[in-house]
C-alpha cells in the first residue's frame, strides 16, 4: 500500500478530519466546529525575517495523508501565530492507528519542515501524549526532546464531594475582605473585555512553559477568550472596586455537555489569598447547576499552584502530554539517513 501527501479540499475534508482528530484529542470535534476555527484565520500569510535573522509573522501549511482508496490517514498542520516565538513553529500531526509504521508520519513530518525551512524557522514545537511510547520514540529518533510535561484532570460531577468543595466560608471571607463576583455577562461588554484583556497580559506570562508574546486583544479575543463553547456568563470575575484581580473562563462542549476550564488566572499581588480556588469552585458550582457530566483541565507540571488547587478540589488524574522541542535543521537531516 502506498501513502501520499495532497492538500487538503475543504469543506469535503472536514467530517474525515474531525472523525481522524477524534481519535486523537480529548475531546470531540465536528467538522463543523472546524470549520469555524478555520474562519477565524488569516487567508494569506505574511512572515519575515527580524534584525537577529529569526523568523516573525503568521502562516500556516496543511496536508492530509491519504490511501491508495483515497482515505485519509494523516494529517499535519503547521503554523506560526504572531505573537509565537521568534523563530519558532507550531506542529500537529496524527496518523490512524492502522496505518502507523507505513512511512505517513515521516511524509507528514518532511512536508512540515521543509516548509518550515522555506520560511527560514529554526525550531519547531509539538507534542504527544505521555502514555504513548511509540509516539515519543518516533519524535526522539527524529531530533526532538522534551520540553515540557502537562498533565490532564477532570472531575465527574456526579462523584464530586461537594460539601468538601464548597462549604462557604472561603467565599464569605473574600467577600469580607471587598473581593466581588461576577460574570463577563453582567459587566458592560467593551469596558469588561478591555480590563480582563489587561488581566490576560498580566497572568499569562506567569503560566509556566508560556512562550511568545501576549497576542493583540482582536486576536487575544478570538483565541483565549471566545473560543467553541464560550458564553459570557462562564468567564467568572474576581474584582477588588473596580480592578479586575482574577478570572476563570470555561467553556462547553456542545457534544458532550462536558465543560472545559480553558484559564484561570490571578494578579500577583492578590495571589495567597485563595481567589483562584474561590473561583474554581464558582466554576464548578456552575457546571453542577447546568448538570454537566465533567469538567476537564491541563496544567503543567511546574505549576504546583494549580495543581494543588485541583488535587483540593478532588480532580483525577489523566493521560498528560509531552511538549517537544527540535532544531528545524536537525530533524531534516534525520529524514534524510
Amino acid at each position: 500500500m502506498s501513502i501520499t501527501l495532497r492538500p487538503l479540499n475543504l469543506p469535503e475534508d472536514y467530517a474525515a478530519l474531525a472523525e481522524l482528530l477524534n481519535t486523537h484529542w480529548s475531546e470531540p470535534t465536528t467538522a463543523a466546529r472546524l470549520e469555524e476555527e478555520d474562519g477565524k484565520l488569516y487567508e494569506q500569510g505574511h512572515t519575515y525575517l527580524n534584525a537577529d535573522g529569526l523568523l516573525e509573522g503568521y502562516d500556516r501549511t496543511r496536508q492530509a495523508a491519504v490511501s491508495d482508496e483515497g482515505e485519509i490517514v494523516g494529517y499535519v498542520w503547521c503554523w506560526r501565530a504572531p505573537w509565537t516565538e521568534p523563530g519558532y513553529l507550531n506542529c500537529t500531526i496524527v496518523t490512524a492507528e492502522a496505518f502507523r509504521r507505513q512511512g505517513a508520519g515521516d511524509l507528514l513530518l518532511r512536508h512540515a519542515v521543509e516548509w518550515g525551512a522555506g520560511l527560514g524557522a529554526t525550531a519547531i514545537y509539538t507534542d504527544v501524549w505521555d502514555d504513548s511510547a511509540d509516539s515519543l520514540r518516533f519524535a526522539e529518533k527524529r531530533g526532538f526532546s522534551t520540553d515540557r510535561h502537562a498533565f490532564q484532570s477532570v472531575l465527574e460531577l456526579q462523584h464530586a464531594d461537594w460539601n468538601s468543595i464548597d462549604d462557604g466560608s472561603i467565599t464569605t471571607r473574600l467577600e469580607a475582605e471587598g473581593i466581588r463576583f461576577t460574570t463577563l455577562a453582567d459587566v458592560p461588554l467593551e469596558q469588561g473585555e478591555q480590563k480582563l484583556y489587561e488581566l490576560y497580559q498580566e497572568t499569562l506570562v506567569d503560566i509556566p512553559g508560556f512562550t511568545g508574546d501576549i497576542p493583540h486583544i482582536d486576536e487575544w479575543r478570538k483565541w483565549y477568550l471566545k473560543p467553541e463553547g464560550y458564553a459570557p456568563e462562564q468567564v467568572i470575575i474576581a474584582t477588588d472596586g473596580d480592578i479586575y484581580v482574577g478570572v476563570s473562563n470555561v467553556l462547553r462542549n456542545h457534544t458532550t455537555n462536558g465543560m472545559y476550564h480553558e484559564y484561570t488566572g490571578v494578579r500577583k499581588e492578590y495571589r495567597g489569598r485563595k481567589i483562584a480556588l474561590a473561583l474554581k469552585i464558582k466554576a464548578l458550582l456552575l457546571a453542577k447547576e447546568r448538570h454537566t457530566p465533567y469538567m476537564r483541565t491541563d496544567n503543567d507540571s511546574l505549576n504546583h499552584a494549580m495543581l494543588g488547587i485541583n488535587r483540593r478540589l478532588g480532580y483525577q488524574p489523566l493521560r498528560g502530554s509531552y511538549r517537544l522541542r527540535a532544531d528545524v535543521a536537525a530533524v531534516e537531516a534525520s529524514l534524510k539517513r
